[in-house]
């Protein structure tokens, strides 16, 4: 038996192949190669086309069953990962009636903001666990504020993920922790916030109902089946945003764990067993996948905006042609820790949640033209992220969550030694790095859904790990170079 994972990202699509019974990945596939297009309009907004996302998952999955040559009735299930926070409106005929507002855009930053002081700041985080903040109720507001023309043809409002599984069932429906994500959730009443609705004067039947991250969520149609070159009738079985889906991935799911991922955005994602909240909303708390009323599970997600995204930049301008990533860790490890001084701020994708919601935008500090290389700038922009995981995470260790251990993919930042040695001597933690991806995650997500497997931990505990980054027995280095980047962040922040 076979099984599908996508992972529906900002910058690439990711569809994965995993056979159930030895639980292993037999193929993985990105597409498309170079990072899809971000439409900024006007500052601080960020757009893409969720038709976009649909073309590239069906080429993906071309690519991928091309790459194996399967036979695509042995696919039983398919599960879906997808960016969080985003907005997707269709009409009554499944259009899309404008580009998605994804998760980094920051035009709803004042809304929230708004709507938090109105409904209350102890009604939000006690019902809500959080602040209304830039997040996909706020989104929606927007909407219907400013393109009421829009507003008025709205059938369903939905996440990335409820748009994908629409296209491939033909069904519309949502998850309780994809509402969550979108802080249209209410934790005490374990229903749709309608306080949240009642303030923004949205009407509670523009969402689609909600079924659990794991179950029967529709069969593959036979429009999708001829688009993506699998089998009609195939079924659909979870969905879930990318982190808590990266959480699943790498085994977190009880209680004390806490996963991490360096993509596009940065995260730390710490599971609990209660509803908590941090009175200054500098972190978001969601249902997670496995979280029912009567035994919750909240993640307790910490999301720098500037990262990934930071060092992509740092590539595309400086970089020579046909540069890696693997050759700048080399050229950044010619210098040494601290970058001889140079220091890089990399918030400069959106409204950064940890610092109140503000927009900073990024900053290199302390640049001598005589002195500092290429070399140094690649090193200090990966210090510089590594920095600001290190102050958010002093954030989740405010408000009690344990970091012992951080498990991680063997993808992106955390790929680099000089960004994952740098955070786990601040922050004192080891960094486990598994070999899976969101995509694989999915996929056997999709599995524990259709019966292959008789549990989670059953379908995530064969995970391997393939690396791990100790705390520097000296951090002295570290500490001066974090203190020194903290100075900049407090001047540009005060």
């Amino acid at each position: 038996m076979l099984l599908l994972g996508y992972d529906i990202g900002s910058s690439s699509i990711k569809a994965a192949l995993v056979e159930a019974g030895a639980g292993q990945a037999i193929g993985v596939v990105q597409h498309p190669e170079t990072e899809m297009e971000i439409i900024a309009r006007q500052p601080g907004w960020a757009e893409q086309h969720p038709e976009v996302w649909w073309d590239n998952l069906c080429l993906a999955t071309k690519k991928l069953l091309q790459q194996h040559r399967v036979d695509v009735a042995e696919i039983k299930g398919i599960g879906i990962a997808y960016q969080m926070h985003g907005l997707v409106l269709v009409d009554k005929e499944h259009q899309v009636l404008r580009p998605s507002i994804i998760w980094c855009d920051s035009r709803a930053v004042e809304i929230g903001n708004q709507a938090f002081e109105a409904i209350g700041s102890k009604q939000c985080l006690t019902h809500l666990l959080n602040s209304p903040g830039n997040f996909t109720a706020s989104k929606l507001k927007w909407v219907k504020d400013n393109e009421p023309q829009v507003y008025e043809r709205i059938h369903k409002a939905m996440l990335p993920g409820d748009y994908i599984a629409m296209k491939l069932t033909g069904e519309i429906r949502t998850t309780t922790s994809g509402l969550s994500e979108g802080i249209l959730w209410d934790f005490q009443k374990d229903e749709l916030a309608k306080l949240v609705l009642e303030h923004y004067q949205i009407d509670s039947n523009l969402f689609p109902p909600a079924v659990p991250s794991f179950s029967f969520q529709g069969k593959l149609s036979e429009e999708a089946a001829r688009a993506t070159g699998l089998k009609a009738g195939t079924a659909v079985g979870y969905r879930a945003g990318d982190q808590p889906n990266n959480a699943l991935s790498l085994n977190v799911f009880r209680p004390g764990e806490v996963a991490a991922t360096g993509g596009t955005s940065g995260v730390v994602y710490g599971i609990v067993d209660e509803p908590v909240y941090d009175p200054l909303s500098r972190v978001n708390g969601f249902a997670h996948v496995n979280h029912e009323k009567d035994k919750p599970r909240i993640g307790i997600l910490l999301c720098i905006n500037g990262a990934g995204i930071q060092y992509g930049w740092v590539k595309n301008q400086m970089a020579l042609e046909g540069a890696h990533y693997n050759d700048m860790e080399r050229i950044a490890a010619s210098t040494p820790i601290g970058a001889d001084g140079l220091r890089i701020i990399p918030f400069g994708n959106g409204a950064e949640r940890m610092l109140g919601n503000l927009n900073p935008g990024g900053q290199a500090n302390n640049l001598q033209f005589n002195r500092h290389s290429r070399a140094h700038f690649y090193r200090a922009s990966l210090e510089g992220i590594a920095f600001a995981f290190a102050y958010g995470i002093g954030i989740l260790k405010e408000m009690g969550l344990g970091l012992d251990i951080i498990r991680v993919g063997n993808d992106n930042l955390f790929q680099s030694r000089i960004f994952s040695t740098t955070i786990s001597s601040l922050v004192d933690s080891h960094i486990e790095v598994i070999s899976t991806t969101g995509a694989i995650g999915a996929a056997k997500a999709a599995g524990v859904a259709i019966g292959a497997y008789a549990s989670i931990e059953e379908a995530m505990g064969n995970n391997e790990v393939v690396l791990t980054y100790e705390p520097a027995s000296d951090n002295g280095a570290y500490g001066q170079a974090y203190q020194a980047w903290l100075g900049d962040l407090k001047k540009l922040i005060q």
